[in-house]
């Protein structure tokens, strides 16, 4: 069984940084995409960063910039170092990662997601 588990969270002022991680575990044949969204309450989920497994990256506009999003094949992990945050980033942040449990087999996989809260 595949698990995507974020962390990193948290409360920030304006201005701050916070780096978010998430790792993929169980079993894994390969992974191919890794990306975070956000969702703030009674929004949609919003695409925010992409990075592929030759490390390709791509972001939304509103994060270009100040959103960096990286990834340690290694570790099965993604990363999502955040700077010069607004109060409108405020929302909580999730993981998704296209892999494969198997060969031959990939679809789209879900952390349960980070809060993240941008208030002075």
């Amino acid at each position: 069984q595949v698990q995507l588990v974020e962390s990193g969270g948290g409360l920030v002022q304006p201005g701050g940084s916070l780096r978010l991680s998430c790792a993929a575990s169980g079993s894994i044949f390969s992974i191919y995409t890794m990306g975070w969204y956000r969702q703030a309450p009674g929004k949609q989920r919003d695409y925010i960063a992409l990075i592929s497994s030759r490390g390709s990256t791509d972001y939304a506009g509103s994060v270009k910039g100040r959103f960096t999003i990286s990834r340690d094949n290694a570790k099965n992990t993604v990363y999502l170092q955040m700077n010069s945050l607004k109060p409108e980033d405020t929302a909580r942040y999730y993981c998704k990662s296209n892999l494969a449990p198997r060969e031959g087999v990939a679809r789209d996989y879900w952390g349960q997601g980070t809060q993240v809260t941008v208030s002075s």
